[in-house]
């Protein structure tokens, strides 16, 4: 079975450690077999590529690289603050992620 992640695709998310901290993105990616994520904008890195159909002339191209998840903290829907996250139950009976700042449900 696959573990649950606090993070998932299409979250705004704050980077609070490494050389991108400070920085918010989208996240565009989640691995949750190396619990890494790819976010736009964040960890970008140099990539060498042969010339192909995408890239006639081939080169060096920018792309983002996965973070760890640890990293990556969910933004507050309504304040838009970086905030934890917690599970419960919604009044249909459904697990849903919600902000421990705001207690509001996200998504």
């Amino acid at each position: 079975m696959q573990k649950k992640l606090h993070i998932k695709k299409g979250d705004t998310v704050f980077v609070n450690a490494g050389e991108y901290k400070g920085q918010k993105g989208r996240v565009l990616e989640v691995n949750r077999k190396t619990d890494r994520a790819i976010v736009e904008g964040i960890n970008m890195i140099s990539k060498h590529t042969k010339p192909n159909a995408q890239n006639p002339d081939g080169g060096i191209i920018k792309k983002e690289a996965p973070i760890h998840i640890s990293n990556l903290m969910l933004m507050d829907p309504t304040s838009g603050v970086p905030t934890r996250i917690g599970r419960k139950e919604n009044s249909k009976g459904k697990l849903v992620r919600y902000s421990k700042k705001s207690g509001e449900e996200i998504k």
